[in-house]
């Protein structure tokens, strides 16, 4: 009866169980249809490491699934509900909790990262404007970035949240600027010093609700997404209270069409410890009455370009990395594949987004500076 239930279910996305698309589910073990009738998306992606199925185009099927609306149809179950309960009533990313995330995905290893990322280790969506190149669209998108910022080279930049440094790097050599990073994970840090070494650029290991200083732009790029909606006001407090009142901030998130109070459960166990996608209506709460929003771009369609290219790049790279360390084995590789490829079906089908949110400080009864892009 699941069996048949869940066949029925996917025939509605257009996937067929064992059938010849490159979209279609290839089951090796009959126990998968109770498996994800019971436990939804943790199951689905979790029996994808044990080898329970396979299929040649994971990001296609994901996006099948997502544009067919069949998550509405079988989010209510109870079970799977109580999954969220956490991140509803505890405050998953206090102070205490902040380094969670540095020390279970940021913190794996700077092997497995350099070997799909770009030259400037850009880890979010690049910009794929008339190039099909991983590095030029990186390049592209700290570009744009540094127009809507109307970065100068008398300019001191806050980057929070400031990975490897190449963002840092990038402004400081083509811009002239002076930049600080603020960052928690210690892998990330101490890669980036020395790549910046040459640069006015330094790097403070804290937390963003502990940050001091003055700065005429302030950027932050793939960072919200570990923030919280608990702590949502507080990021924006943090940012408002050290940029300069004609500064300009530039907040660069993956975002979610609806509000939420969770994160995916198959994410939140392996990928992204206690991650929450914001929807606009809450970062729009948490930034009124402080900052006055001037451009809204969402460049959703280039993370699925970006996942796409980091996938490519990891494939070709994994031989070296399987044969260097022991951790990263069989069932590694199909997590990690698996949590790319179905993020790029989600983009795909518009189901998250990336948004770039630039912001002004709120001046009442001052004329507002305006952004030049």
């Amino acid at each position: 009866m699941i069996e048949g239930t869940v066949r029925d279910m996917l025939k509605i996305a257009g996937i067929e169980i064992n059938g010849k698309n490159p979209w279609d589910i290839q089951v090796h073990d009959q126990r998968w249809f109770k498996r994800i009738w019971r436990e939804k998306s943790l199951g689905l992606g979790e029996s994808y490491m044990d080898g329970w199925w396979d299929c040649e185009r994971i990001d296609e099927m994901i996006y099948r699934l997502l544009s067919s609306g069949l998550e509405r149809k079988v989010r209510g179950n109870v079970r799977y509900l109580l999954k969220f309960l956490p991140a509803v009533v505890l405050n998953l990313q206090s102070k205490m909790r902040c380094r969670v995330i540095a020390d279970k995905h940021y913190d794996l290893g700077n092997d497995l990262f350099f070997s799909f990322l770009d030259p400037y280790l850009q880890y979010s969506c690049g910009f794929f404007r008339d190039t099909t190149d991983l590095g030029q669209a990186q390049q592209a998108k700290m570009d744009l970035i540094a127009g809507k910022l109307n970065l100068e080279s008398h300019d001191h930049v806050l980057d929070i949240g400031s990975g490897w440094g190449g963002l840092a790097r990038y402004f400081a050599e083509r811009y002239g600027c002076r930049v600080t990073g603020v960052n928690i994970s210690r892998e990330q840090l101490s890669y980036a010093e020395e790549f910046c070494r040459d640069f006015p650029v330094e790097f403070i290991n804290q937390d963003y609700r502990e940050i001091s200083g003055n700065y005429d732009k302030i950027v932050s790029v793939g960072m919200f997404e570990h923030v919280g909606m608990k702590n949502y006001r507080a990021f924006m407090l943090a940012a408002h209270e050290c940029m300069k009142q004609d500064g300009v901030f530039l907040l660069h998130t993956i975002g979610s069409n609806r509000s939420r109070r969770g994160c995916d459960p198959w994410v939140s166990r392996y990928i992204f410890p206690n991650g929450m996608l914001p929807s606009m209506a809450q970062i729009s709460r948490a930034a009124e009455g402080l900052f006055v929003l001037e451009d809204v771009h969402n460049l959703g369609p280039h993370y699925d370009k970006t996942l796409m290219a980091w996938n490519r790049n990891f494939q070709e790279a994994w031989p070296q990395l399987a044969a260097g360390h022991s951790r990263y084995d069989a069932r590694f590789k199909r997590m990690w594949e698996y949590y790319l490829l179905s993020c790029a079906g989600a983009f795909r089908a518009r189901y998250i987004q990336l948004w770039q949110a630039v912001y002004t400080r709120h001046l009442p009864g001052d004329k507002q500076p305006f952004c030049r892009y």
